[in-house]
């Protein structure tokens, strides 16, 4: 290797703490970092395939494309070469030498807080591409040269913060492709026995579209450990679910268990292949603004894309792959968007999709139960964003509820169990389902038995606001407007509240509302509060209490309406406060009540300070009494 102009870089800061973590701990799953390499070939081996559709020279003298493993027991050594696309001397510093995968520093963020076996299965299950490399070996490296390219190039590195670039002399590269070498660790030596290498790839990536071939030594004969067949033209009753386990992993870029499987072919005036998978774990960049779908498309097993968004955003966790005869090989990636033929088989798997989920809910409620805790958060932005499917995605939808315990509820269960002269779906919304399942507004449904939906997840307060209704049924906010709730019988053995009659209690409610003022719209006696003294609603009109909440916090909080305090009449406090004729101390506890009602609403005092020289005059003057 040529080593005059050698060029000594420095990883960035996310890649050189991501190789401290490699180098210096030990992973209980090292075999990750065959499939990852494999994977970067076979991608390779991709990407020359579609270039060649419009530039047939790249592949040379040599088009049948290829992966070769060689072991060489006796120096310590690993060689991964493929014959795909290549990489200039800029794609290998940009692809070696910094992290674009998006959420690999929150991936960083839990392995360096874990500890232990934890940190180990979170490097297993995620994978972390090329630089998996460096868990078993002491130096890596790359030889390149891309399709067509007169120059080669080698990068190199120990994994300790640097690496250098250096041209290649072109008998010393391959003809065209990459070639990475690892220098394997002492404890690493097993991976260049036969058996360790043709167990971890028929287990890993047996299905890659590449054929793989294994070279025991070098010098010796090459034997094929996987044909490079597209698991998806193989009929579903010939594929075992090991084989869609490993392909999904090749496919997703994760190590865990796929929670359904979506295999079909489209027949008819579009035909086309899906094999699609629902991920058993959470992707770490699931919520990520920028984050899209990653459907690979390909046109007669060719791969063109994987930024085709062949799926809603909503369905953005949906791993897998997408082949059809009906697009030409030389559709270019920018027309693709534009293509009718694309937007019919978005509808089509997106419509197969969910009708699967909808099948799985019903026939295996217990893994759906799965599917909906990962990733129901995400399915529910199809609920504000994709009219067409609304009813589907609600049939889809399970809730925490105030009758469902730790479990979730389908819609259908909530309106089979629907009360006697109950007109509406109730619901509470919040960012912490602890919090508001203990809320002062749900005292008087509870009390009659009626189920209130708990929505915790941040799209709650957007699609419950734009869906008119299920099955006849409107949602309604539980924070919002008039309960409604006098024609709803309360349940056996919860005694019916003495009605107060009080005029001095509707004094006092009026004498609260001129002294409250503009903080409130009204002060009302509550038909919903049982148990507590106050509580806080919004107006009839207008979003409810956390729609309100997310509208100050994106800075338009001055168009919000001002909320109603509601009082219980019946509460001892209210009903003592309505004898006392101290304008002063009125003041004081009026103020503190509408404080309290925004504290168990999860807000603060609107003052502070004002907040705390009440609450120490009336501590002051219960002091002074006793």
């Amino acid at each position: 290797m040529t080593t005059a102009t050698a060029e000594h870089r420095s990883f960035e800061a996310d890649v050189a703490r991501l190789l401290h973590m490699m180098v210096h701990s030990v992973y209980s799953d090292r075999d990750v970092f065959l499939r990852e390499l494999i994977s970067n070939a076979a991608d390779a081996c991709e990407k020359l395939r579609y270039e060649a559709i419009a530039s047939p020279e790249l592949l040379g003298d040599e088009p049948k494309l290829a992966i070769t493993i060689t072991a060489d027991g006796e120096a310590g050594r690993l060689v991964i070469a493929d014959n795909g696309i290549g990489m200039s001397r800029d794609e290998m510093v940009e692809a070696l030498g910094t992290i674009a995968r998006s959420g690999t520093r929150s991936f960083m963020d839990r392995v360096a807080a874990a500890e232990g076996k934890e940190g180990a299965q979170l490097i297993g299950q995620f994978g972390v591409g090329f630089y998996s490399a460096f868990m078993v070996a002491a130096e890596v490296e790359v030889v390149s040269r891309r399709a067509g390219s007169s120059e080669a190039w080698a990068w190199s590195s120990d994994g300790k913060g640097e690496f250098t670039v250096a041209p290649v002399a072109l008998e010393e590269a391959p003809p065209r492709g990459t070639r990475v070498t690892l220098r394997l660790m002492d404890d690493a030596k097993s991976y260049t026995e036969r058996w360790t290498l043709e167990r971890i790839v028929k287990e890993q990536s047996g299905h890659v579209p590449v054929p793989i071939a294994l070279v025991e030594k070098p010098g010796a004969e090459a034997t094929t450990l996987a044909d490079g067949a597209a698991l998806w033209t193989r009929p579903k009753s010939e594929i075992t679910a090991e084989e869609y386990a490993d392909f999904y992993r090749s496919v997703a870029g994760q190590y865990d268990e796929p929670a359904a499987t979506v295999h079909f072919r489209a027949e008819g005036r579009h035909e086309y292949t899906v094999l699609t998978f629902v991920p058993g774990a959470r992707p770490f960049d699931l919520f990520d603004a920028d984050r899209k779908g990653r459907i690979k498309l390909y046109v007669k097993r060719i791969f063109i894309t994987d930024e085709a968004e062949l799926m809603p955003r909503y369905l953005r966790f949906v791993r897998g792959i997408v082949d059809t005869a009906d697009l030409p090989l030389n559709v270019s990636r920018e027309m693709i968007q534009d293509s009718p033929l694309l937007g019919a088989i978005k509808k089509g798997v997106t419509n197969r999709v969910l009708a699967d989920l909808a099948k799985l809910a019903e026939n295996d409620a217990e893994t759906f139960a799965k599917i909906w805790e990962n990733f129901g958060a995400v399915i529910k932005e199809g609920l504000y964003e994709d009219f067409e499917r609304r009813a589907q995605l609600l049939g889809l939808a399970r809730f925490r509820t105030t009758g469902s315990g730790e479990g979730v509820r389908s819609l259908k269960d909530y309106v089979s169990a629907i009360k006697d002269n109950q007109t509406a779906i109730y619901y509470i919304a919040g960012d912490d389902s602890g919090r508001i399942a203990t809320s002062p507004q749900l005292e008087g449904f509870r009390a009659r038995g009626i189920e209130v939906l708990l929505l915790s997840d941040p799209v709650d307060s957007f699609w419950v606001s734009s869906s008119p209704d299920f099955e006849g049924k409107p949602f309604k906010s539980v924070t919002q407007g008039a309960a409604d709730l006098g024609l709803i019988p309360l349940l056996d053995g919860v005694a019916p509240p003495a009605v107060d009659t009080s005029a001095q209690v509707g004094s006092l409610l009026a004498a609260m509302k001129d002294l409250l003022g503009d903080d409130v719209t009204d002060v009302r006696a509550s038909e919903r509060l049982t148990d507590s003294a106050v509580c806080l609603v919004a107006p009839d009109s207008g979003p409810d209490r956390q729609f309100e909440r997310l509208l100050s916090a994106a800075g338009r909080g001055e168009s919000a309406a001002k909320p109603i305090l509601e009082v219980n009449p019946r509460h001892a406090m209210i009903t003592a406060l309505a004898e006392v004729d101290d304008a002063a101390l009125r003041g004081d506890v009026a103020h503190l009540l509408l404080d309290t009602a925004r504290v168990l609403d999860g807000e603060r005092p609107a003052d502070a300070g004002a907040f705390a020289e009440r609450l120490s005059r009336i501590i002051a003057r219960t002091i002074d009494k006793s």
